[in-house]
């Protein structure tokens, strides 16, 4: 009985914890984002093996269905060059979250890249549903319809770009837009407003000078050029346009020194090769100028402003079959300007082919519509010949394009050219007829008279062609595309950056020529 009773006075109540039921421990699901932090971190830091090592894992453990594990993935493909696998990749995210605007803007990108345009235009309508505040789907929808030469589209989407977030990169598809359909005014308009906006920006001042350079404003064109300097005093584009500029007006040697500048930063710059041996040209350094423009050739065989250079340089240092192989390759990439049909016509004059040579001229009156010298030398070609009616049609078309130039402010005529044509009007005795208005380049040159060249002109045959040299030089259009991701705090997926296009031929601004006369005997 003692023992029961201590036994009942030691039992304790039970405390409500132990009375509690315990809980089973829940059954662990795979969370398909644990290592995205990792993948991000090695993306970033451009560890590209370590990070596909990771999306390798990552996609086995979650059977294929980690979205930002195959979005990383594609986007190392892509820098890889394996555009079309990328393609696959997002659009397998498209799949998987079909709402996200982000992964229908990379399936995009990369059929632009394809150059599938329509359709990469189709994905882009696609996004812009599910996202309608979005500036990179309206400007990359303009930079595919400008692809597509659809430059109205383009020029209503890159607006609707600029009114929802204004961009450089913009304003400056924007303006290729006009360039391309040939209007420099607003062009120039545009790219004034991109100034405005960045005025830091080196590529837009240096895009605007020369611009201006093309246009002959060189007051504007150097001002712009030197603010791009002093933001970026390596900028080879703009030091190669001051050098151009100075090159214009006869600078050789400080045009030279800039271009020992451009030389060190881009060594296989087709155009500074052009340049400089240009300025050895009106050095008359025929030797040195050559070499340079078969370097300038080498690195760009397909540009005819070098081969038109390379076949001035021939018919000035007489050898005019060389002069003849150059100018009939410009020819044929450059088949609508009349003064590589002259520069033609005056090396087949040499070579003793009068036939092709007046066919040549024929083709050069056609296309040409502003140079005078074209017509001179035909006339001077037809009155040799014996065809005065011919000469003198050709002497009055000469005229009239000389009536149309008087006007312009910047015209200046070749001392020989005007003593030809005089020479010439004489002979057809149209000499009281002559409309020479504007001084001559020699201003110490005295004209002859009428009667004087009339008597020396009848005696033996006219002078030979004179040669228009035009040293034309283009600015260099490297650009450096961004990369196609950018890195950000959290491991959130890497922006879709804005498409933009390779420099077209034509389509991005060009120095203005450096004005060299050279005549031809």
């Amino acid at each position: 009985m003692a023992e029961e009773r201590l036994a009942t006075r030691t039992q304790f109540p039970a405390s409500a914890e132990s009375q509690k039921p315990r809980l089973k421990k829940a059954q662990e699901f795979p969370i398909l984002e644990k290592q995205n932090w990792l993948i991000h971190l090695h993306y970033i830091r451009k560890d590209y093996e370590a990070c596909k090592a990771v999306i390798k894992e990552q996609l086995q453990e979650t059977q294929g269905l980690c979205e930002y594990a195959i979005y990383v993935q594609a986007l190392i493909f892509r820098l890889e060059g394996n555009i079309q696998e990328s393609l696959e990749l997002f659009q397998t995210c498209a799949v998987l979250s079909p709402q996200c605007a982000d992964n229908l803007k990379q399936v995009a990108r990369s059929l632009f890249l394809l150059g599938k345009h329509k359709a990469a235009i189709e994905v882009y309508n696609e996004a812009a549903k599910l996202n309608q505040k979005d500036w990179e789907i309206c400007h990359n929808l303009g930079v595919c319809y400008i692809y597509l030469k659809q430059f109205d589209k383009a020029h209503d989407q890159l607006h609707n770009a600029l009114h929802l977030n204004r961009h450089d990169l913009t304003y400056i598809m924007l303006g290729k837009i006009h360039l391309l359909q040939g209007d420099l005014d607003k062009a120039i308009e545009i790219y004034k407003k991109a100034v405005e906006f960045s005025p830091e920006n080196t590529e837009l001042l240096t895009t605007l000078g020369l611009l201006y350079l093309q246009l002959g404003i060189y007051q504007k064109a150097f001002e712009h050029l030197g603010n791009a300097l002093t933001y970026d005093p390596t900028n080879y584009k703009a030091i190669l346009a001051a050098g151009s500029m100075m090159q214009t007006h006869g600078d050789f040697d400080v045009a030279l020194t800039k271009y020992r500048v451009v030389a060190c930063a881009v060594p296989e710059s087709p155009p500074l090769w052009n340049n400089i041996g240009m300025c050895f040209f009106g050095k008359k350094k025929y030797v040195a100028a050559i070499s340079c423009l078969k370097r300038a050739n080498y690195l760009a065989p397909f540009d005819w402003k070098i081969l038109y250079n390379l076949g001035l340089v021939h018919l000035t240092m007489q050898q005019y079959a060389s002069a003849f192989h150059f100018v009939s390759a410009a020819i044929n990439l450059q088949p609508k300007m009349g003064e590589l049909f002259m520069l033609l016509a005056v090396a087949l004059t040499n070579l003793e082919d009068p036939e092709n040579a007046r066919r040549a001229y024929a083709e050069a009156a056609r296309l040409d519509r502003c140079n005078p010298l074209v017509n001179l030398n035909y006339a001077v070609l037809l009155y040799n010949q014996g065809e005065r009616k011919g000469a003198l049609a050709q002497f009055q078309e000469m005229e009239k394009k000389i009536r149309l130039l008087k006007d312009s402010p910047s015209l200046e005529f070749d001392a020989e050219m005007v003593e030809m044509a005089q020479k010439l009007g004489a002979a057809l005795q149209v000499g009281e007829a002559l409309v020479w208005t504007k001084p001559v380049k020699d201003t110490k040159s005295k004209h002859r008279s009428a009667s004087a060249s009339k008597a020396a002109s009848l005696q033996q045959p006219l002078g030979s062609n004179q040669a228009l040299g035009q040293a034309m030089s283009s600015a260099a259009a490297y650009r450096k595309l961004p990369s196609g991701a950018g890195a950000t705090a959290q491991p959130t997926k890497p922006p879709s950056l804005p498409l933009e296009p390779e420099p077209a031929a034509g389509a991005q601004p060009t120095e203005a020529p450096a004005q060299i006369r050279e005549t031809q005997e």
